[in-house]
Parts: C-alpha cells; sequence; structure tokens
C-alpha cells in the first residue's frame, strides 16, 4: 500500500472496496494450531496464510499481535504474513502497544518500515509516542479505553479536572493528530464510555477490539467506533479460532463473513 498517502483515507478506501469494517486479530497461538501445521517450517505463517486466503475478502485490516511472534520464528512467521497480506493488498496493524523514550522509541518506531499502522501506550506522554506520530503516512493508535475488566484501574481514576484519565488520553491524541493518522483504541465492552469519547472526539477512528470472544456490543461498536465511515471492529479467536481440524480456515471464513454482516446491520 503506498506510504505517500494517509493510512486512514487508505483504510477508507479498503473499507469501500469490501464493505467491511473488520480487522482480523492474527494471535496465531502456536499451542491453537492445528496439528496438521506443526510440521511444517514456520507453523505460524502456514497458519496466517490460510487465515488469509479464508478471510481477505471480508477484511479491512488484518492485526497481528506481536506477543504471538517475539521469537526468532514468530518473526520469520510475520514478516511472511504481512507481505502476504499486503500480497492481497490489506493493510496490517501490528498490535504491539510500544512506546518509551528517546533513541528506544525511535528504534520502536521502526518497525512502522514494516506494516501500515501501529497501537501505542500514551503512558509516558508525547515524546514517548512523536517518532510513531512523525511517521505522516503510517497510523497510530493510541490505548484510551482499553475492553479487559482491569482497565478501570487506571483509565477510570479521576483528575483533578474533573476528567477521567481516559478521557484527558482521548483529548491529548486529539491534540497530537497534527497529521491526520492519529486514533483510539476503545474497547466495545466498555458502551458507555465509548460513545463519551466519540462525542468529546469526533473525528478520531478507533480501533475497536473485544467484539468476539469478549461479547462486546457490535451495534456501538460501529455506531460510535467510525469516524466518517473510518474505523476498525476486531476480532481475533472469533474469527481464527473459529474451528478447529483441516477446515479450520472455512470455518474462520465463514466467521468473518458472518462479522461482516453483523457489523453491516449497523453501518
Amino acid at each position: 500500500m503506498a506510504a505517500n498517502v494517509n493510512f486512514f483515507e487508505r483504510l477508507g478506501e479498503r473499507i469501500e472496496r469490501v464493505d467491511s469494517v473488520v480487522s482480523v486479530g492474527l494471535d496465531a497461538d502456536p499451542k491453537r494450531i492445528p496439528e496438521h501445521l506443526q510440521d511444517k517450517d514456520l507453523p505460524q505463517w502456514a497458519f496466517n496464510r490460510r487465515i488469509i486466503d479464508a478471510t481477505h475478502e471480508h477484511a479491512a485490516c488484518y492485526k497481528p499481535n506481536a506477543a504471538f511472534y517475539e521469537d526468532a520464528d514468530g518473526w520469520r512467521s510475520l514478516r511472511e504474513t504481512i507481505a502476504y497480506a499486503h500480497g492481497k493488498d490489506v493493510p496490517v496493524l501490528l498490535d504491539a502497544k510500544r512506546a518509551d523514550i528517546g533513541n528506544t522509541t525511535r528504534q520502536y518506531a521502526k518497525l512502522l518500515d514494516h506494516v501500515d499502522a501501529i497501537t501505542v501506550n500514551p503512558y509516558m506522554g508525547r515524546d514517548s509516542l512523536q517518532p510513531f506520530i512523525d511517521r505522516a503516512g503510517k497510523g497510530v493508535f493510541v490505548l484510551c479505553r482499553t475492553s479487559n475488566p482491569g482497565g478501570e484501574d487506571l483509565q477510570d481514576l479521576e483528575l483533578a479536572s474533573g476528567e477521567r484519565v481516559y478521557e484527558r488520553v482521548a483529548a491529548l491524541a486529539d491534540l497530537w493528530n497534527q497529521h491526520g493518522n492519529v486514533g483510539l483504541v476503545v474497547g466495545a465492552t466498555a458502551p458507555d464510555e465509548l460513545e463519551a469519547i466519540r462525542e468529546q472526539v469526533p473525528h478520531l477512528p478507533f480501533l475497536v477490539p473485544g467484539v468476539g470472544a469478549q461479547g462486546g456490543d457490535a451495534e456501538a461498536a460501529v455506531e460510535f467506533g467510525l469516524a466518517e465511515g473510518v474505523g476498525l471492529v476486531n476480532s481475533s479467536r472469533g474469527i481464527i479460532f473459529a474451528g478447529e481440524g483441516e477446515a479450520f480456515d472455512k470455518a474462520a471464513g465463514d466467521a468473518a463473513r458472518r462479522l461482516k454482516r453483523r457489523l453491516n446491520q449497523f453501518r
């Protein structure tokens, strides 16, 4: 995908072309890869290739989580997966939740040489995210209100200003969006917060996890997750592990199609 065009513009074109806002999470847990693929040179890559073949017609984006690829074979598998997805003209969002300071964060930002977008953690502030945001053609999704139960431990705390922490994060992300390449991660398991954040930042696209295995609110994910039709609703395990055995890829394709249709009811 052309790097000189804004990520969200390219994503919008992809969404329109395949009539889908589905992000397929490629969380290729080695322990859950079907037995008949385990003897392959790179089982994760063999698994992902079949998932991509089965789902690309329904996918606005692929979202591999870096945690599943952090060994030598994993990184090889991830590189092959990214190249194959790009060959199908599907953008790749690396769910890495990276951020740091100084030279370290500049090194982390080099991941954007290989993918179209990335998730980042705002806890260390603007300078920790600046090298990502400065990649004007790449998408940067800032963690805001996450889908896990413990997200409220910090994100719901009230500041002296009366804001919640997640509301301050949304406001800062809007301020940092000088290149039009910043979005937010807001979980579908917190639909009230999802609605409130959308009202606060009407123009930022959201990546909305939690609709699949976590049972989040699909209608809220679409109604409040999209900004001018652009945004992503992610399902990982609910798609890629929808079936087992040799027909796992067919089950994944069927699950992606069903989720697309379900979400499109609310678009």
